[in-house]
């Protein structure tokens, strides 16, 4: 390949969030001029705010803006921008937008739209690395795809095996298959969320390796014939297919196989002419045995671990080789420096099986600075997390001389961290860091099956956390917190917190409160705490509250009828009792109601058709996974508001179901 010198002066930066603040914080460095694209929801982001200009590409749904090519080249055209830089999701693995750069005479900065279009699809990357000698996962990747085949080749293959989608990636359209009858339904699941999220319903089914690690080897090559490594990253912690913690290097190679790694992936990347950052993926079996899964053509969310450990700026070197210039280092002086770990901070509903979510961001407090993170993040307190989008709002790096040591940094960064109106898996990051499994190495992709179970339940609030709710909810921390502003009667108050009722009695002491605690319902026997408040600031939410001598720091937000607590590491939810409201609405009366807003896929049933307990009625999709709601017992569908194609806000009702004789009788 020829060496072409493509100098530019203003880049567009093609996504949002923290990818968007992170490409221009490089560029600006660089002294370029930035460019910001945003949808009608983004119009407050923060990134729009970051860059020199900013221009509006589009409608929320990403397929009316994020991924609207035409769109992004007109506004490149309208504000100047000479360069594309697509970041990661939405348009950065999409060849035909590569192309469409190109012809409008922009420089794309990412790899050839040859390179994207070949390793873009999984079966045909597949193909091209067993040709360039790269050890792969006996399976299928085969042009036929009805399922006759498909169910004919499994038994040649074998089960347990996965199910993929041959066009896509981040775990949408996979599936694990244990035996042949479960491999209809998956077929037909996987081909329903692969056609939603990237426009093919193509898949490949592959031997499923049992409980390895997945490691990743970073690539990078330039326009003048260089291509080196990185190193690798290990990112096994994963659930849904989905990574949650990555770091580098992998405790699990040394330098012989880490040389191994990294010739086939310097090899593969030389066989497809690649150009720029890229990644690819292995699965490590515990024999020391790699199989090649997939190539990302793209920066990675978790590049920062690479960049923690090797002192590079990755998005730097990506400006400098799409500008035409050689690769700065050699191979041999690539040189690895201590232990990197990064966690990935998702607005999701953990209990309820990490469903996204969306809404109100009432506080905003990253980890402070004597933390020694590095966060990455495009969240402002008073903005709103939508919907739209990916369920990620920030990553939080540690780097430390040792694994031990950067783990120890970011597990106390992660509980430093508070972000309170929407419920996040910040909770379940912390007890995996903490976890003995995940301080000892004992980690494989079935590290949150294996061990975190009991993280994924819901947390009941401690007593001192329950109580300091009470004296936010009377308004005991919205000023200073004096007992005088108090009734000297008992004052009483319910706060319904994690399915669980609370009475809570407050008397004035002479210098606090004493608080008695009952859940409600419940026989045991109640218990009471000493309160006081040594400091309160209901400005910005912040307090400090000593319950029966112990003093906790803590930070409080208000939203309508929910009061948000954070103390020790944990953001807490307490709604305040309203006796009008049922508190048994839902399942119990067949009421289906949506658990986020989210777009309505699919309707599986019409009002008075029968239907099973577990059913599928509804299908829901929201920010890039879909959701289905199944029926909570067998009986007839008597009200269905929902409608194909339309959006479902939180909390609305999408179905009803009620019980009919015959499903009486058998009850």
């Amino acid at each position: 390949m020829s060496a072409t010198s493509r100098p530019f002066h203003t880049l567009l930066v093609a996504n949002r969030g923290e990818i968007a603040v992170r490409i221009m914080q490089t560029a600006r460095r660089l002294g370029l001029a930035t460019v910001a694209v945003y949808s009608e929801a983004d119009r407050q982001s923060p990134h729009v705010a970051f860059a020199d200009r900013a221009v509006c590409i589009g409608a929320a749904a990403p397929r009316e803006s994020y991924l609207n090519v035409s769109a992004i080249i007109e506004a490149a055209r309208s504000s100047g921008a000479d360069a594309i830089h697509p970041g990661y999701g939405f348009l950065a693995e999409n060849a035909a937008f590569a192309e469409a750069v190109t012809a409008a005479g922009l420089v794309f900065v990412g790899p050839p739209a040859e390179a994207i279009r070949a390793m873009g699809n999984k079966a045909e990357a597949k193909r091209l690395m067993l040709a360039a000698d790269m050890p792969c996962v006996p399976g299928y990747q085969g042009a036929s795809q009805d399922d006759a085949t498909l169910l004919a080749q499994s038994e040649s293959i074998g089960f347990p095996l996965m199910v993929k989608a041959a066009a896509g990636g981040g775990g949408r359209g996979m599936r694990l298959v244990r035996d042949a009858a479960a491999l209809p339904a998956a077929l037909t699941s996987a081909r329903s969320e692969a056609a939603a999220a990237f426009g093919s319903d193509e898949l490949i089914l592959e031997r499923a390796v049992i409980a390895p690690r997945h490691v990743e080897i970073q690539v990078f090559a330039d326009t003048h014939g260089n291509v080196i490594h990185l190193g690798e990253r290990d990112c096994s912690v994963q659930r849904r297919h989905q990574k949650v913690i990555e770091e580098a290097p992998s405790p699990a190679v040394g330098p012989a196989l880490r040389g191994r790694m990294g010739e086939a992936a310097v090899r593969a990347a030389k066989a497809i002419g690649y150009v720029g950052a890229g990644t690819m993926e292995f699965l490590l079996d515990a024999d020391g045995n790699f199989y090649f899964m997939e190539m990302n053509t793209r920066l990675q969310v978790e590049h920062a671990v690479t960049e923690a450990i090797t002192g590079f700026d990755l998005v730097e070197w990506q400006l400098r080789v799409a500008a035409g210039e050689p690769l700065p280092v050699t191979q041999d002086q690539v040189k690895l420096n201590g232990h990197a770990i990064e966690v990935r901070l998702t607005a999701e509903d953990v209990p309820a099986g990490f469903l996204p979510q969306g809404g109100p961001l009432l506080r905003w407090r990253p980890p402070g600075a004597g933390r020694d993170v590095r966060v990455d993040h495009a969240l402002e307190e008073g903005g709103t997390i939508p919907t739209h989008y990916d369920s990620m709002v920030a990553k939080l790096v540690a780097h430390g001389a040792d694994r031990e040591e950067a783990r120890r940094k970011l597990l106390r960064a992660v509980e430093d961290c508070v972000l309170l109106g929407v419920p996040t898996n910040q909770g379940f990051l912390a007890a995996c860091l903490a976890h003995a499994a995940f301080a000892g190495n004992d980690v494989h992709t079935g590290f949150v099956d294996a061990h975190m179970q009991a993280a994924l339940q819901v947390a009941v609030p401690p007593q001192h956390v329950a109580a300091t709710a009470a004296l936010a909810a009377s308004g005991m921390l919205s000023s200073k917190g004096k007992p005088a502003s108090l009734a000297r009667a008992a004052s009483s108050i319910v706060l319904n917190s994690a399915g669980k009722a609370w009475q809570i009695t407050l008397w004035v002491t002479t210098d606090g409160w004493r608080a008695c605690l009952r859940e409600r319902g419940e026989e045991q026997p109640q218990v009471e705490c000493t309160l006081r408040v040594l400091r309160a600031n209901g400005t910005n939410g912040t307090a400090l509250v000593e319950c029966d001598g112990v003093v906790y720091p803590l930070v409080f937000a208000a939203d309508k009828h929910v009061l948000h607590l954070f103390q020790s590491g944990h953001a807490w939810q307490f709604e305040l009792h309203d006796p009008r409201r049922r508190r048994d609405a839902g399942d119990a009366d067949g009421a289906l109601q949506a658990p986020l807003t989210a777009r309505i896929v699919a309707v599986n049933v019409t009002e008075g058709e029968r239907v099973e307990a577990g059913q599928a009625l509804v299908v829901l999709e929201a920010m890039k996974m879909e959701h289905t709601i199944v029926a909570p017992f067998a009986g007839v569908v008597v009200e269905l508001p929902a409608r194909a194609g339309g959006q479902a806000s939180a909390g609305s009702l999408l179905a009803r179901v009620e019980a009919d004789a015959v499903a009486k009788e058998q009850a």
